[in-house]
């Protein structure tokens, strides 16, 4: 297993996380099993967002004995009312749900107290001051959440969110379905959405924005949703009309800025297993980037750079997916900052190296004018 740096809270979270949201499936020792079975794979990140009691009494079995090897994200303003799950930011029924979160597993902190589920403006208002944050900031105060991090389907809010300072990460839906929509704050429209729109293709500019201005501030990003729930692995339903593998479907998240962790949602030890693959894949399993590129449907085309890497290699040896990833985040500034100058500076081989062979554009998926690009990253940065 690799791990990565979850941005500034310096974790370093398993690339392959765990989401537990289909524990409640099945019964607690058989799913307990599962979340064991992953931690003996080297996983060691896990969100419970779930506010039922099964889900959480079986993450506390699953954890049991190892606690100290697990990063948790467990959620605030997740609560339990009435047998059902409902979003609220009353600070009695918020704290009682919290507690209720440590007591069933079996832990007195948590390492990633998340602000629940933010899409829309007017809850960011709830959310984020007031009674609702100021509890938030006691228990972060108190030592019983260690960091916070925030939940949401919405770029805008997570751009917000990471420009707070308040935020140290955030869990956000990735996938390269909910990719081609832009902002929205209904979860069922974009769960749901048909894609019928003929000119929805590529990275949806607000989405690209929000990876960049995470990058920039060190807010790193676990992700929710990878498999669109299921709907990539079918060419029918997939927006694509292809067929697109877990491991497609995590390297693609790996690939974007400030992604750190991608969480799976698990029914079975073979679904770990099917996701934990992805570390000992080739290239060419890996691969989404000409499976996007060459869909019957909403192409990945445009000439944005996803970073994927087809490039490779350059015969100057230029780490032109990096190169293109600190001359995005560079355009994001009136100026370039002097800590991406540094991170450039500090590249083995830079932009003006480019001796403009056009090899790596015939690999490219994407049709990305790299030369170009080097030479206006040559510029930007001399």
């Amino acid at each position: 297993m690799h791990y990565r740096r979850l941005g500034k809270t310096n974790l370093m979270v398993s690339e392959i996380g765990f989401g537990g949201e289909w524990l409640e499936r099945h019964p607690e020792e058989e799913s307990a099993a599962v979340i064991r079975h992953a931690h003996a794979l080297g996983v060691n990140i896990i969100d419970c967002w779930m506010p039922d009691p099964k889900s959480r009494d079986i993450i506390g079995k699953g954890i049991a004995g190892c606690r100290e090897e697990w990063y948790i994200q467990g959620h605030v303003g997740s609560t339990w009312q009435n047998g059902q799950y409902t979003r609220d930011r009353d600070v009695a029924k918020c704290k009682a749900a919290f507690e209720d979160l440590l007591t069933r597993l079996r832990t007195n902190y948590i390492d990633l107290g998340m602000i629940h589920y933010v899409d829309r403006e007017s809850d960011w208002e709830r959310a984020m001051q007031g009674p609702f944050l100021d509890y938030v900031l006691s228990l972060k105060a108190a030592g019983t959440i260690r960091h916070i991090g925030l939940s949401t389907h919405n770029p805008e809010m997570a751009v917000r969110a990471a420009q707070t300072g308040l935020v140290e990460m955030i869990l956000f839906s990735v996938n390269p379905a909910f990719d081609l929509m832009p902002p929205m704050d209904d979860l069922d429209t974009l769960l749901q959405s048909d894609y019928a729109d003929p000119a929805l293709g590529g990275i949806d500019p607000a989405r690209a924005r929000m990876y960049r201005i995470c990058e920039q501030l060190d807010v790193g990003l676990t992700c929710m949703k990878p498999f669109a729930g299921g709907r990539l692995f079918d060419a029918d339903r997939s927006p694509f009309g292809v067929a697109m593998t877990p491991v497609q479907c995590i390297h693609y998240c790996l690939t974007k800025p400030a992604v750190a962790s991608v969480l799976c949602g698990y029914d079975s030890a073979e679904q770990v297993d099917a996701a934990v693959a992805y570390e000992t894949a080739g290239e060419a399993e890996k691969d989404y980037a000409s499976l996007l590129a060459s869909a019957p449907e909403h192409a990945y085309a445009g000439g944005e750079c996803t970073y994927c890497g087809h490039c490779k290699p350059c015969p100057k040896d230029i780490d032109i997916a990096m190169v293109n990833k600190l001359a995005d985040l560079a355009k994001l500034q009136p100026e370039v900052p002097a800590s991406l100058r540094g991170h450039y500076a500090a590249l083995a081989h830079r932009a003006d190296e480019c001796i403009a062979c056009r090899a790596c554009e015939s690999r490219c998926p994407f049709g990305v004018k790299i030369a170009d690009r080097m030479a206006e990253t040559a510029a930007l940065f001399a």
